[in-house]
């Protein structure tokens, strides 16, 4: 059974008006089928976040939403709550302390209960703390800030859903960009992914048909945007900056993704996009190849010369302004002493 797609989301998600990343996510899970599972772990205040998930969730479509809430690595081995997970169609874990929540699920059976889930096809998603523990690292705490520093952030252990690789979220509002870096420069077999918030980065395993190999796709959607950071071919001194010096991070690939982009996490490169065309303008320009088609054969069948050719074009292009201009009354003539014939 193929692999569940992940929806790693940036934070601060829409839920009051358009609630698009929700709705995808309830959506993916099964729609009225669903059996949606809220992790509110992170959280300080748990019941009155799975309360908002449990009413948000019901309202796009789902029937059957419940909570899994360990307070402690201990209740994290509660078969009972691992019987939860393994029954449900989507995860969702919300957002907080992500230290906190890798603290009570990573090598548990309700970690290892995710892990499971996603494997054998759920959907798992997460928000803020719920997208960063999804990463094979985890950014456990740190500063903000535009330029790379040493020791400005620190790194713990995901749940390792997404490999090699470390998530950062609420990435462009609370100006991640170097914290992220940083971790690159220190590691740089690590992708590093920030997403914006209201933005989801969507990652779905699916088979080449040239090669039959897996890859991994990520898709973006929502309001923002999802920055990826690859520093496969970077030049660095973090291995030899002091303190909080800044780092020196050179060749390192920036990718800016906006909604509708899709980006090959296997081979590292953008694909490229799918072009929409409007229903008008694919029903004019289907006509337009009729006339020149047509124009074409009757130049062939009278051996026409260049001069008819141009006349032709110049009449269709009159013919076609005159049709996409507004129509005006015809002049009114008058007699020389201004009444109307």
């Amino acid at each position: 059974m193929p692999r569940g797609p992940l929806m790693i989301i940036g934070g601060a998600e829409d839920k009051l008006r358009r609630r698009t990343v929700l709705q995808d996510f309830v959506t993916a899970s099964g729609d009225r089928e669903a059996r949606i599972v809220v992790i509110p772990t992170a959280s300080s205040i748990g019941e009155e976040i799975m309360a908002v998930y449990d009413a948000l969730f019901r309202k796009l479509g789902a029937t059957e939403v419940s909570g899994v809430d360990p307070a402690s690595r201990e209740e994290a081995h509660d078969e009972a709550l691992v019987k939860q997970l393994d029954d449900a169609t989507g995860v969702f874990m919300t957002g907080g302390n992500q230290l906190k929540l890798s603290g009570i699920l990573n090598g548990t059976p309700v970690g290892d209960a995710i892990v499971r889930a996603h494997h054998r096809g759920a959907v798992v998603a997460g928000t803020s703390a719920g997208a960063s523990i999804q990463s094979s690292h985890m950014v456990a705490f740190g500063s903000g800030g535009a330029t790379p520093k040493q020791r400005m952030t620190q790194v713990a252990g995901g749940l390792g859903l997404l490999a090699s690789s470390v998530i950062d979220q609420h990435f462009e509002q609370r100006n991640r960009y170097g914290r992220l870096l940083m971790i690159v420069a220190q590691s740089p077999q690590l992708l590093g992914i920030g997403v914006d918030e209201d933005t989801a980065a969507t990652v779905t395993h699916e088979v080449d048909e040239e090669t039959g190999d897996e890859r991994e796709l990520l898709r973006v959607s929502g309001r923002g945007a999802v920055t990826v950071m690859d520093g496969s071919r970077m030049i660095t001194n973090a291995f030899e900056a002091k303190r909080s010096a800044p780092l020196l991070a050179s060749g390192v690939v920036l990718h800016v993704l906006p909604a509708g982009a899709t980006y090959d996490l296997t081979r590292r490169e953008l694909l490229p996009g799918e072009t929409e065309v409007d229903p008008e303008d694919a029903a004019e320009l289907e006509e337009v190849g009729k006339d020149l088609r047509r124009m074409a054969r009757d130049i062939a069948a009278s051996d026409a010369s260049p001069t008819v050719l141009k006349r032709r074009m110049a009449r269709l292009r009159k013919l076609r302004s005159a049709e996409q201009s507004p129509l005006e009354d015809p002049p009114v003539s008058t007699t020389e002493n201004g009444a109307n014939r």
